[in-house]
């Protein structure tokens, strides 16, 4: 899924703002929770890791991946069915996230995002006594 976005820039309140008009797809990602974290796998393929910007704040997971064209502005093309844009998306995360211990790692186009549950939100088991 494709639209037009801006390049980010830091408003006087802190939130991020994009300002480049171009293609901005949205990456498509895989969520699975796990006991301890709940794991966000987005592809993102093109990106260098230095051009991707992972935000946490409020509440609002957000991931933005500048691409560079592959090919010059004047290449004459036989076929063209890649496109180039950068991607964004932003999801709504629960409150029981250890913000603080999140980490990122970007491997074959994936960027892989661990958000650890803070220890109140862990499953636990509950010891059952008996009456006696």
């Amino acid at each position: 899924m494709a639209n037009e976005t801006r390049v980010k820039r830091r408003t006087e309140e802190g939130k991020v703002e994009h300002l480049r008009s171009g293609t901005c797809y949205q990456p498509v990602v895989d969520i699975l929770e796990l006991p301890e974290e709940i794991v966000v796998q987005a592809e993102v393929p093109g990106a260098k890791p230095e051009d991707i910007d992972v935000n946490f704040e409020d509440g609002l997971l957000t991931i933005y991946a500048k691409v560079e064209p592959r090919q010059a502005p004047d290449t004459e093309f036989l076929l063209r069915e890649y496109r180039v844009g950068d991607y964004h998306r932003t999801f709504r995360v629960s409150e029981t996230i250890d913000s603080s211990k999140i980490a990122a790692d970007y491997t074959d186009g994936v960027l892989t995002l661990h958000l650890p549950k803070a220890e109140a939100a862990k499953p636990r088991k509950i010891p059952v006594k008996t009456g006696e």
